[in-house]
Formats: structure tokens, sequence, C-alpha cells
């Protein structure tokens, strides 16, 4: 199996296990809460590292940071009756899951910069 392959698997189980721990943030996973983070942590930098070539990087960067801004203001989505706590907790858990894949690329890229001069 290629690592495109791999990075794609790790992309859409973490977007799954962000979609399931955002659903799940008002309690019933239990005691698999403390653990998603890492999972999804661990994802992100497998997903940074095999998944975004070098013609992706600058798209990359730009789509992940919107994520991020968007996981960090979450809470606003709360004002949705009924759904919106569960839709910033979904945004949240998808931050968490990209931070990590766009560090790594942006070290990447700033390596490639830096050997370049």
């Amino acid at each position: 199996m290629g690592t495109q392959k791999i990075g794609g698997y790790a992309f859409i189980i973490g977007v799954i296990i962000a979609i399931i721990a955002g659903i799940g943030a008002q309690g019933f996973l239990g005691g698999l809460s403390a653990y998603i983070p890492l999972v999804l942590i661990v994802l992100g930098l497998i997903v940074g590292a095999l998944n975004v070539t070098d013609k992706e990087t600058e798209k990359f960067l730009i789509a992940g940071i919107g994520l991020i801004a968007a996981g960090t203001s979450a809470s606003t989505l709360a004002i949705i009756p009924g759904i919106g706590v569960y839709l910033g907790e979904i945004v949240a858990q998808i931050a968490v899951f990209v931070t990590p894949a766009v560090i790594l690329v942006a070290l990447k890229s700033v390596y490639s910069l830096a050997s370049e001069a």
C-alpha cells in the first residue's frame, strides 16, 4: 500500500473520529474521551507526513489555518438551537486533528525554503 493511500485513510479515519468525538463530547464516550485527542494528533501527523505533496503545501496550509481558526471560534456555533453545541465540538475536534498536520507541513516547507537558500 502506497504512502498516499495510508495518508488518505488516516485523513478519513481522523475526520470520522473527530465527528464522533464532537457528537460524543456531551458525555457518552466516557473514559475514551481522554484518548481521542492523542489519536487525532497521531493521525494528523501521519496525514501531514504522508499525504501532502510539495505542490499541495500552500493550499493545504491555507485550508488548515482556516480550519484551525474555525475550531478556536467553534463556540459561536453554539447559538444554533439544538445542534449548535455538537457542530461546535465537531469543528473543534477537526481543528485538533488538522493542527499537527499543519505544523508538520509548515516545518517541512520552512526547511525546504531554508535548504534552497
